[in-house]
């Protein structure tokens, strides 16, 4: 009986540690069940070693979530690297996971965006066409998982009236800057599930 549950334990301790490599940093719950909506709510899917983020758009249930990666963009000139979360124009959009504003940034692409760098610095949380940023919200500034960092719009390349987030995620290095590193499908993350494709 003391070997079988030895043995459960080591499992079980082995299944976390294999978690937490594949995604180090993964989020912590930032708040209590009752505080945070479950949507937003971060979990880790039992059975797997995917840890998965929480939803980046308020009231927008995890269910919701369509895969839009690698979906062609600018009349197929180029894959379309994020997944996009459609949601009322100024609807709260929230911290995906916890970490630092590493750089606010207006581009003709991704029109008002953040990018947030994890605790580790290893991911880059790309949240882009926003039609603002959140009251007070700067570079630097420390996030947990559900603040507030900006609104949903339709900025940048988004097209006039096609308000949605632009959710990004990049496995990055320390030293590397905000705008380098590697695109990985957020989808899978977000989720809770394997990509559809």
């Amino acid at each position: 009986m003391g070997s079988g549950l030895l043995i459960a334990f080591c499992v079980v301790v082995g299944l976390w540690v294999a978690v937490l490599v594949v995604l180090p940093d993964a989020p912590p719950a930032a708040a209590p069940p009752s505080v945070m909506p479950e949507a937003t709510r971060p979990v880790v899917v039992t059975g797997t070693t995917q840890a998965v983020l929480a939803i980046p758009v308020a009231g927008v249930p995890r269910e919701q979530l369509r895969d839009n990666w690698g979906d062609p963009r600018d009349n197929g000139q180029r894959a379309h690297h994020g997944t996009d979360i459609a949601a009322p124009a100024n609807t709260p959009v929230l911290a995906a996971a916890s970490g630092a504003v590493e750089k606010l940034w207006t581009s003709a692409a991704g029109g008002t965006t953040v990018y947030v760098r994890s605790p580790g610095r290893g991911w880059i949380y790309y949240y882009a066409h926003l039609s603002g940023y959140a009251p007070g919200l700067h570079e630097g500034q420390g996030v947990k998982t559900g603040d507030p960092l900006g609104f949903v719009g339709d900025t940048g390349n988004a097209g006039a009236g096609n308000y949605h987030l632009h959710f990004g995620l990049t496995r990055t290095t320390p030293e590397q800057h905000w705008y380098e590193g590697q695109d990985v499908d957020p989808y899978p993350y977000l989720a809770g599930k394997p990509a559809s494709r």
